[in-house]
Order: C-alpha cells, then structure tokens, then sequence
C-alpha cells in the first residue's frame, strides 16, 4: 500500500466495508502493542531495564509518531547552537531505513549540513554513544530519533509534533501512526510544534490544550517553530533562489512521512503543482521508479521535479536535473528560540566555558 493510500485508510477519509473491516483488524493490533509498550516502558521505570550515561551529556530530538515531523533540520539547528558555544557534538542515530550498510537518507543530508560533526549509525545507540566518546573530540551527544530509545540517558529530551498531523490520526500503531500515547509525553523536557505555520491558531491551541493535558510540566515548554524554504538544490551542489520557480509548474516527488505538508510548503512558495508523485519513507528509488516520475511530469506538461532534500541525497548522478528544496528551522518567536537555548544551556552548561546560549 503506497503512502497516499495508508493515510486515507487511516485518517478515515477511505470509506466503505473493505476500509472499515481493515480499519478494526488493525485496531485489535494496537491493542497488542499498546501492550507491549506499557510493559516495556514499565520495566524501564521500575528499574528492571537498565538505563545508560555516557561521558557526555546527551540530547536527545524524538517523536511521538512516526516519522515526518521535521527532525532533521531541527537536529542541524541543535548541532550548530551547540557549535557556536564552543561545543563539539556528535551525532548517534539507528540508521533505519539504510541499504548493505550504508549511510541513510538522514546521514547524508546531514552530512551536507553537518560536515564537521561525527556521525556513527548502530540500532544500539549506547554503542554508537560509547564510540563517540572512545575515540574523543566529542563533549556533547545529540541523539536523532531518540524519544523511544530509552536505553540511553538523556539530558535533554526533546519531542516534535507536526501541526499538520499531531497525534498519527488519533490511535496508535499500527491503526494509526502514534509511537506511543499522549500519556509519554510525561518524559519530555519540551515540545517543539513543527510546520505551525501550516496550521490555524485555533488547531495549535487545541494541540497545546492536548499537550499539556496530558502532560502539566510541559506548559511553559511548548515552542513553535516553522520550516522555511531557502532555495533550490541540485546534485552538484549547485542552488537557485526560490524567485526563479515562482509561478513555475512543478511535480513534486518524495518518499517521506508527510508528503502533503511537503507539498503546502512548495504551494506556499508559489510553484504551480501539477501533480505529485509519493513513495513510502525511507524509499529507495530504481530506475524504473524515476523513469516513471519523469513520464507523470511530462504528461502534465512540465520537465522541472522538485523533490526534499532527503530524496536528493539518494538519486544517482545523472539526476542533475531534479532540484530540492532546501529548508530552515526558523522560531516565529524569538523568546521561543531563547527558551530552547536556556534548555541547551542548562542540559550541557557543566561543559561550556562561556554563555553564548543565551540571548545575545
């Protein structure tokens, strides 16, 4: 089932018996694994699994729902206030969706936005963390996807929820796209909203509401931050201002977690979308597959395919004429981009030398 296909049976909006029955089958589901996440989080809250400190401090960015709530930039932007107080982080992520070993969609991209920071990828994050530290040069950890990695202590935790589709339509895996329930959020130190700007102040009132229902101590803690699209990227590095596609008929192509939200931002930037082609996340593209997304882009009368930077970095070469769009975490309120350097500040202070977290 492609990516299209799931969010409709999921969301609801795929109607009749067949949807409804598939519906219940994977809603009995849920309940197993409601199940085995209750008692696994338990086992980790009575101390019957055991929880492990690196050298280091650790910051940990995370979900509640699968996939598509922005992490990436959000890393970047951790990484580089990190940087400016003097720090030097490293990276640990699992590395799902990789191929024969390789470095996955998320590496690379933040390979280009990181070049300097190290980046060891291992399904055992307390390794990967350990060999940060063994090998040196590394006095801050930033852990990707880490919310439900609890192996690993963490002194800051970070959780991001996508305005555009909060809670993974309201029920947890795999009847919905929810990791764990509202109730989880009891661990997080903040809540960053993503692609607010993509919603009404009405519906980020009622996230927070949810929010902070779920968990009071959040209630001073829940920022807001927009991506922002920067320019155009090709594969040889080189990048065109968003003016020159203004306007332009594009077709978008993806294999991420929230294509639709992908596809407002380029709407957004005044591209004329002509019609789309989704892939599941993580997707590893063919041949075949990109054959097909430049006939769909030609029937609907353009040669210009816009795609995310994460897609780009996985095309081969020969792709030099498919663009990305390149975005920034922007905090539509600078008080809300002080509170999260405050969160840094206090999480790895012990280890900085100066106070460049602060306002400056």
């Amino acid at each position: 089932m492609n990516e299209t296909k799931l969010r409709r049976l999921l969301s609801g909006q795929a109607t009749g018996v067949g949807p409804a029955c598939l519906r219940s089958l994977l809603g009995v589901s849920s309940l197993v694994y409601s199940l085995a996440m209750r008692i696994r989080n338990g086992l980790f809250n009575l101390g019957w699994k055991s929880i492990h400190r690196t050298a280091v401090p650790v910051i940990s960015l995370g979900n509640l729902t699968t996939g598509g709530t922005g992490k990436t930039p959000l890393v970047a932007l951790v990484c580089r206030l990190l940087q400016e107080s003097g720090l030097h982080p490293g990276i640990v992520s699992r590395g799902y969706g990789s191929v024969d070993g390789q470095p996955n969609d998320e590496k690379l991209v933040l390979n280009l936005l990181c070049p300097s920071v190290p980046h060891p990828q291992n399904p055992d994050r307390v390794a990967a963390a350990h060999s940060l530290t063994a090998a040196g040069g590394v006095d801050v950890i930033v852990m990707d996807d880490g919310f439900q990695h609890r192996r690993l202590h963490r002194d800051l935790d970070i959780v991001l929820i996508d305005a555009t589709n909060p809670f993974g339509f309201g029920h947890l895996l795999p009847r919905g796209l929810l990791r764990e329930p509202l109730s989880a959020l009891k661990r997080a130190d903040v809540v960053i909203v993503t692609r607010c700007d993509l919603a009404s102040e009405q519906d980020l009132a009622e996230i927070e509401r949810r929010i902070i229902a779920a968990a009071p101590q959040l209630a001073d803690r829940i920022l807001h931050v927009e991506f922002q699209p920067t320019s155009l990227r090709s594969l040889d590095g080189n990048t065109l201002p968003l003016s020159d596609f203004a306007g332009q008929s594009v077709h978008l192509m993806a294999g991420i977690g929230n294509p639709d939200a992908f596809e407002t931002t380029a709407i957004r930037a005044r591209m004329k979308v002509t019609g789309t082609s989704w892939f599941p996340d993580h997707h590893q593209y063919t041949n075949i597959d990109l054959q097909q997304v430049q006939q769909r882009a030609s029937s609907s009368g353009t040669e210009c395919i816009v795609t995310t930077l994460k897609d780009l970095v996985k095309l081969p070469t020969e792709c030099r004429d498919i663009r990305a769009m390149e975005i920034a975490a922007v905090f539509p309120n600078p008080q809300h981009a002080d509170v999260l350097r405050e969160l840094i500040w206090r999480a790895v202070g012990p280890q900085s030398s100066g106070t460049s977290f602060r306002k400056q």
